[in-house]
């Protein structure tokens, strides 16, 4: 199981921070066009990598639950960012760095523990 959890954790930082481009870091707070694109993209490639390994393990997932996770990882990790990407924007324009990276590492847990609870549902298909 822990190594379950590793690969989300990585494949989590590769989609959300290597993926994303500057100009979806620095507009995703002021354009849902570029939040929208963002987690597109986050999504996609969270799927792919996911769908990727489970082959290699004893995990047997449907369409229903790659479409369900699909929408649940998307759902989840925009409305997250919304509100997230909006309020640290504020919090750098304002230098207030200590609240900024406050809500960095919470807008990180909410994805970790989004990840882990939606990869959890894939599991108990």
């Amino acid at each position: 199981m822990i190594w379950y959890i590793l690969f989300i954790l990585v494949v989590h930082w590769f989609a959300d921070f290597i993926l994303q481009t500057h100009h979806m870091s620095t507009r995703k707070s002021s354009s849902n066009y570029y939040l929208t694109l963002h987690v597109s993209v986050y999504t996609f490639a969270t799927i792919v990598l996911w769908a990727f390994v489970f082959p290699f393990t004893s995990i047997h997932v449907t369409s229903l639950g790659i479409w369900t996770s699909f929408a649940s990882i998307f759902a989840s990790h925009w409305v997250t960012d919304y509100f997230t990407s909006r309020l640290t924007s504020k919090l750098y324009k304002e230098e207030k760095y200590h609240d900024f990276f406050v809500v960095i590492g919470l807008d990180q847990v909410l994805h970790y523990t989004q990840l882990l609870l939606t990869f959890n549902y894939l599991l108990q298909l």
